[in-house]
């Protein structure tokens, strides 16, 4: 599925989703934490013309493969080639019962899904049985490891949270709100340890840890991160931008980077 160079994470409430697609954003993307029903991934392909809209993540914790399959049939009905389902791995179960998951959802086809993937056994699951892996919080050349782990025939997406601010310290402060909860999830904070992270970096959200996986700094900074991850062989980068309130967001935001990456429309 051709989901473009560059992609935006947008509120599925945003009133503003449609202007950002007309960006040149070619493929929208919904975080977890704002999917509190599915049918919010619906009500944005209705609400835009032509992107991808992309889920990351459906968390397999909460929803079942009915109601994941029945999402998909729903948005091939009335916007058809236009949702990827993003799934995530469970937090508690092994990855057996990801594999179990995944057999009950064969009616999606395989190049309509990805797997935020992180470690070599996700990973080699995201390759087998995805159109390839979504990983975030990542480093360029982690970036690079994960396409060799991966191979050249799936696809790698990467998360970039990002920051529109040049002052370091209200930059980092704004970039620590999502390290917080993530770096308390197992599977960021193994992946930090891959990348050479220490203990310290991951219990103290050290400057080194947010500088690396977190892009901060004007458009064009961020947008020279991005094009990093796509030398080292991502096959597509999405932005998700934090704010705290004064910084560009939303549609500002998205217009910041767009230029900045130099999306034509």
């Amino acid at each position: 599925m051709e989901l473009g160079r560059y992609g935006f994470t947008v509120d599925p409430t945003s009133a503003h989703a449609r202007e950002i697609e007309d960006l040149g954003f070619r493929t929208l993307w919904v975080n977890g934490g704002q999917i509190d029903r599915l049918d919010v991934l619906t009500d944005l392909l209705a609400a835009t013309a032509r992107a991808v809209i992309a889920p990351a993540i459906i968390p397999p914790d909460v929803y079942g493969t009915d109601a994941v399959i029945a999402l998909y049939r729903r948005a091939e009905v009335t916007a058809p080639g236009r949702l990827m389902i993003g799934l995530g791995s469970s937090q508690h179960k092994p990855l057996a019962a990801l594999s179990e998951y995944l057999d009950d959802l064969d009616p999606i086809p395989r190049n309509r899904r990805l797997l935020a993937a992180f470690g070599p056994r996700t990973l080699a699951v995201a390759r087998d049985r995805f159109a390839g892996a979504m990983p975030g919080m990542i480093t360029p050349d982690y970036t690079m490891r994960t396409r060799q782990r991966l191979g050249d025939g799936a696809q790698l997406i990467v998360g970039l949270y990002a920051v529109l601010d040049t002052d370091p310290d209200t930059a980092r402060e704004t970039a620590r709100t999502p390290l917080r909860f993530l770096m308390g999830m197992r599977s960021y904070a193994d992946s930090a340890r891959r990348q050479g992270f220490t203990e310290r970096d991951i219990e103290t959200l050290s400057d080194a840890l947010v500088d690396r996986v977190i892009a901060w700094g004007s458009a064009s900074g961020i947008a020279a991160r991005a094009r990093q991850h796509l030398a080292a062989g991502a096959d597509h980068v999405y932005f998700s931008v934090l704010s705290d309130g004064a910084q560009p967001s939303g549609l500002a935001a998205a217009r910041l980077l767009s230029s900045a990456v130099g999306i034509r429309h």
